[in-house]
This record gives C-alpha cells, sequence and structure tokens, in this order.
C-alpha cells in the first residue's frame, strides 16, 4: 500500500468510519429475513449454470442485480415480494460465482463489470426477454450502467441505488481495511461465512479488493464514466445521503452525465437505502417502471 493511502486508512480509523462501515454491512444483511418466497431455477448462459427466481405476470421484465458477495435474497427480497406482479415480471439472478451460481469461483479480470453485463443481457435473452428494464444496486448498478449503454437496444429503463462510476482514493482506503474479516462485525461475517464459507469469502473479498486497486492504479479510479453519455434509457438514480460505502458526489455525477436521468435522495438512508425504506423504495420503482411513459433520446 502507498503512503498516501496508509495515511488515509490510519485518518478512516481514528474517525471510527470503519465502525459506521462495520454497522451499515450489519443492516444490509441483517435488517431482513433471507427465507425464500419464490421458486429458484436454474439456466445454463454462456457454459455457466445460473441461479434465478422469476415472479410475476407482467409483460415488462425486470432483472434485479445484486452488489458484491450479495444474492438474490440477501439484496432483494423486499422487491421480489413486493414490486407489482401484475403489470412485471420480476427476475433476480445470482451473478456467476455468489450465491447458488457456483461452480464457477468469482473471479475479477480488468473487464469483469463489462464480462457481468454481457453475461447479464445474455441471460435474459436465454429466458426469452429481449426487452427489459434493470434495477441494480451497488456493483450490481454498475453492470446496470454498462449493459444499458452496451445493448441500448434491449433495455427499457434502470433504476441504479447506491451506485458510483469511479473510486476515490478514500473509497480505495476503506476497502483496504475491510480487506481484513477481523475489523468486521461479528454478525457480519457470521452471515456471509454461513453463505460462503471463510475461505471462500476471504478469496474472494481479497480478489474483488486487488481488482479495485487496479483500477485505482490503471485507469485513474475510473470504473465506466465514459459510458453514461451513451446510456438513452430513462434512468432513476436511488441514493442514501448517508452512505459512507459510495459517498454522496456519485449519484449527483451519474445524473449530470446521463440526460434522461432524475435523482432521488433518502435523507437518512445509507447504503442500503431501498431495504431500510423498502415500501417507499418499491413505490419509486413501480411508478417509474409502470406509470410512466418510456422516453428514449
Amino acid at each position: 500500500m502507498s503512503t498516501v493511502m496508509k495515511r488515509l486508512s490510519n485518518i478512516l480509523i481514528k474517525s471510527k468510519k470503519i465502525k459506521k462501515l462495520q454497522f451499515e454491512c450489519v443492516e444490509i444483511k441483517n435488517n431482513l429475513s433471507t427465507q425464500a418466497t419464490a421458486i429458484e431455477y436454474k439456466v445454463n448462459v454462456d457454459g455457466v449454470d445460473i441461479n434465478y427466481v422469476k415472479t410475476g405476470s407482467g409483460e415488462h421484465a425486470v432483472l434485479l442485480l445484486p452488489g458484491m458477495m450479495g444474492t438474490i435474497w440477501t439484496d432483494f427480497k423486499p422487491q421480489i415480494d413486493n414490486l407489482n406482479k401484475e403489470k412485471l415480471t420480476i427476475i433476480a439472478w445470482d451473478p456467476p460465482g455468489y450465491g447458488k451460481s457456483k461452480p464457477p469461483n468469482r473471479t475479477f479480470p480488468k473487464n469483469f463489470h463489462r464480462r457481468d453485463a454481457t453475461w447479464a443481457c445474455n441471460f435474459m435473452k436465454t429466458l426469452g426477454f429481449d426487452k427489459f428494464s434493470l434495477i441494480g444496486w451497488s456493483d450490481g448498478g454498475i453492470t446496470s450502467l454498462i449493459l444499458a449503454a452496451t445493448y441500448p437496444e434491449n433495455v427499457r429503463k434502470i433504476i441504479v441505488t447506491a451506485t458510483h462510476t469511479y473510486i476515490t482514493p478514500q473509497e480505495m482506503a476503506l476497502y483496504e481495511i475491510s480487506k481484513d474479516l477481523s475489523t468486521w462485525s461479528e454478525r457480519v461475517r457470521r452471515s456471509l461465512i454461513t453463505i460462503y464459507g471463510e475461505k471462500y469469502l476471504q478469496d474472494t473479498l481479497s480478489s474483488w479488493i486487488d481488482a479495485r486497486r487496479f483500477i485505482v492504479e490503471n485507469n485513474n479510479g475510473d470504473i465506466c464514466k465514459g459510458d453514461l453519455s451513451k446510456i438513452k434509457s430513462q434512468t432513476l438514480i436511488v441514493h442514501g445521503k448517508k452512505d459512507i460505502i459510495i459517498p454522496i458526489e456519485h449519484p449527483h455525477y451519474i445524473k449530470a452525465n446521463i440526460k434522461n436521468s432524475k435523482l432521488k435522495i433518502f435523507n437518512d438512508g445509507r447504503h442500503n437505502a431501498h431495504l431500510k425504506y423498502a415500501d417507499e423504495f418499491n413505490a419509486l420503482a413501480n411508478n417509474f417502471l409502470i406509470n410512466e411513459e418510456d422516453k428514449k433520446l
């Protein structure tokens, strides 16, 4: 780690931000039951058996994309249960290497977000949906933005929550600290170990942080800034004002660079605003996806 990164890490530790990060992680993974309420299926896409759920009978298909180490149920249970199932067909996947979409193990080549976007698009086409909308959380939001920019003919609308398109040095410092599982709260560590096992969790987390560091060191922190101007679909950006994992500058940057977009801030929300304020988020999503006329630039 560079001298600058070490100094930033020390500053963050002294300011007790790591405790806040632990608290957010606990909220993210433990503030709701993860008991399944819809049937899970598997489908082979590009040689990988992908685990997913599908519920609802509407003509408008919506894919839910989890965040880092996330799964269908940890990241989107309130949306699977309560989005409008008459107007929408709701699909949520475990991205390859996460949840029950294993094997393969999760990998993070330098283009992994673009790989995931292609995987997600091919997954929806395999299920018979050539046109669909996206709801992506955190890393899943990055995948959603890239998918919409790369395959505009397939995307109707986008909702991204707690998402960024670049990494700041301060954010990278937080990632470096979180690489040590002993800094995590016991509850969140135990929750994820139950899903993945300790070795897989540690190895995957370390690889994800290494991939983030590569972006910072080799691409000036730019994940997908250049994709935003290519997005033609209507986009709703949702963010918690108190999110310390993805600070508040990021949704404003996304809003400024996607012409056909609007922003909703939850003033007391953190990284998991779509879970903490699930009823309000679902109402926003239903209205945006169903009631607002499809418009493209």
